[in-house]
C-alpha cells in the first residue's frame, strides 16, 4: 500500500495485520481522489474507521490542512500514528481511539471531507444518518462512503445528497455532498 498522489506520492504505508481491517485498494483510492478533484487545499478531513489512515493521509499529501483519524482497534490506531509520523504529518494528524459512531457524537467542529469505510457487515448507513443530521459536515462538504456492492444506501441522509456511486468488484463507493442545513 502506498500514497498515490501529491507530495508524498510513492511512499509506502504500513497496514494493520489480520482480518480486522480491509485497506482500500490502490485503484479504488485513485478513483476516489480523481472524482474528488483538486479541491483539497486547506481542507479539514475526518477519517472514520481509519484502519491504516491511508485515505486521510492521501488527502494530506494532496493539500488538506489537517485530519482526524478515528479507529477503535489499538493496533490499527498505532499504525495510523506511525504512518503519519513516517510521512511527516504528525503535527497535522489527530488519532482518536474510539468507536466511530460514539466519536461522531463527541467530535466538534465541521469537516470539509469525511471518509467512512466501516466493516462491510456494519455498513455506512448509521454514520451517514448521524452526519446528515449534524453540523459535522461543513457547507459544501463531501462524504465518501465505501461499502459492499449489495448495500442499499439512500440518496439523501438529512442534509447529505448522493452525487455519484461507483462499483469495483464487491466494493462500492458512494459520494455525498452537503446541500442544505441539517434538520
Amino acid at each position: 500500500m502506498r500514497i498515490i498522489g501529491g507530495e508524498a506520492r510513492g511512499r509506502r504505508l504500513k497496514a494493520p495485520r489480520g482480518a480486522g481491517t480491509r485497506p482500500t485498494a490502490d485503484r479504488v483510492r485513485e478513483t476516489i481522489f480523481n472524482i474528488l478533484g483538486q479541491r483539497l487545499a486547506g481542507e479539514r478531513v475526518l477519517d472514520l474507521y481509519a484502519g491504516s489512515g491511508a485515505l486521510a493521509l492521501e488527502a494530506l499529501s494532496r493539500g488538506a490542512a489537517s485530519a482526524v483519524l478515528v479507529e477503535r482497534d489499538r493496533e490499527a490506531a498505532r499504525i495510523c500514528e506511525e504512518n503519519a509520523e513516517a510521512l511527516g504529518y504528525r503535527g497535522r494528524v489527530q488519532v482518536v481511539r474510539a468507536d466511530a459512531l460514539q466519536a461522531l457524537r463527541q467530535i466538534g467542529g465541521a469537516f470539509d471531507l469525511i471518509f467512512i469505510d466501516p466493516p462491510y457487515a456494519e455498513g455506512p448507513a448509521a454514520s451517514l444518518e448521524i452526519l446528515g443530521a449534524s453540523a459535522l459536515v461543513a457547507p459544501g462538504g463531501r462524504v465518501v462512503a465505501e461499502h459492499g456492492k449489495r448495500d442499499e444506501l439512500a440518496q439523501i441522509y438529512g442534509a447529505l445528497a448522493c452525487t455519484d456511486r461507483r462499483r469495483f468488484g464487491d466494493t462500492a463507493v458512494s459520494f455525498y455532498e452537503r446541500t442544505e442545513e441539517p434538520a
